[in-house]
């Protein structure tokens, strides 16, 4: 396994992460802890979750995972693992989080308040990386980040991190960190995959430029890069399945982004690059998600053991010339499948 460094933060992390966001959910706590202790055992000392998971989000749900995770680290000794987790972003836009009656924002009081309860659920007294889940477009970004740097100071967070943010977004709060001597953001944990290039556009310039690593997530997109979804019917027991049928409107309008014409068109074709160089294609979609020089941990996730395979063969995979180049065909031919 290769190990690589979080922006300019002292977190040496494994190239490969595990997702926690099923378990509790579509993952109970026998079928984590094999995963855990696979993905443990395979090198990987890399852990992210989300006060917010398992997904898809339910105020009976939030919180599991980090309980589950909270019990898997009795078993291990705690400094060989990093744990990443979030506070759940600002309820003032798009999204409504089931947690803290539905009031969450960046500031001060919720981001004490969450993680002070991801502490108790983890049963540990820090958090190596801690992340805004998404960014607040209310509250000011100064006392985003004086709350952030007040966690630092206390001991109860190493580093810090931000999530689902853009160019912008990203560079205003550092700049603010520099300006104010407060810790700043040592990765962006965007989506990032061969239907998803986005990160190329400008956050890809940023990053290099300033020393910021990218935690992609959902490299094989939600499982449409596996290739199960391409046939006449969506696998029963799937995913987007659960989620296409889901009551909340935002849910299933979420899986259209990634289960769409275009997405399964794209996905077509990378399976005949996948077949073309006799590798599995959730191997090939996390190799290449972990290819880039600013990515420093690609997360990959399981909803059992199996699943897990394919995604952990990935770190032993080194892309060549031919085949990014293939890759590439395919996104000037379908550009942004997921929009």
């Amino acid at each position: 396994m290769e190990y690589r460094y979080i922006g300019k933060s002292g977190l040496r992390v494994s190239v490969l992460s595990l997702g926690t966001m099923t378990f509790g959910s579509m993952s109970d706590k026998k079928e984590a802890f094999r995963i855990l202790d696979k993905a443990y055992d395979s090198g990987i000392n890399f852990i992210d979750t989300a006060e917010l998971y398992p997904v898809p989000p339910e105020e009976k749900y939030a919180g599991e995972t980090e309980k589950i995770i909270g019990e898997w680290l009795k078993t291990k000794q705690r400094d060989s693992i990093m744990i990443a987790s979030k506070v759940a972003g600002a309820a003032s836009g798009w999204y409504i989080p089931p947690i803290r009656h539905g009031l969450t924002a960046m500031d001060r009081f919720h981001i004490k308040r969450a993680v002070e309860g991801s502490l108790k659920r983890l049963g540990s007294d820090y958090i190596d990386l801690y992340q805004q889940h998404w960014p607040d477009t209310v509250v000011p970004i100064e006392e985003t980040m004086r709350a952030f740097d007040e966690l630092v100071k206390e001991g109860k967070v190493r580093y810090i991190g931000t999530s689902n943010d853009t160019a912008y977004g990203l560079t205003k709060a550092n700049t603010v960190a520099k300006y104010e001597g407060l810790a700043r953001f040592e990765s962006v944990q965007n989506n990032f995959s061969v239907l998803n290039p986005r990160f190329f556009d400008e956050l890809e310039y940023v990053c290099r430029k300033e020393q910021v690593s990218l935690l992609p997530y959902s490299p094989i997109a939600g499982g449409i890069l596996s290739g199960k979804y391409n046939s006449p019917y969506i696998p029963e027991d799937s995913r987007f399945m659960m989620y296409l049928n889901y009551p909340n409107s935002r849910v299933r309008n979420h899986a259209k982004r990634f289960y769409n014409e275009k997405t399964l068109k794209a996905t077509e074709k990378f399976l005949e690059i996948a077949k073309k160089y006799n590798i599995h294609p959730v191997t090939l979609a996390v190799a290449y998600s972990k290819h880039f020089d600013f990515v420093a941990s690609t997360i990959i996730g399981a909803r059992t053991l199996e699943q897990l395979e394919p995604s952990l063969k990935a770190a032993e995979i080194k892309l060549n010339r031919e085949i990014l180049k293939d890759i590439k065909k395919i996104q000037e031919v379908i550009p942004y499948p997921m929009g």
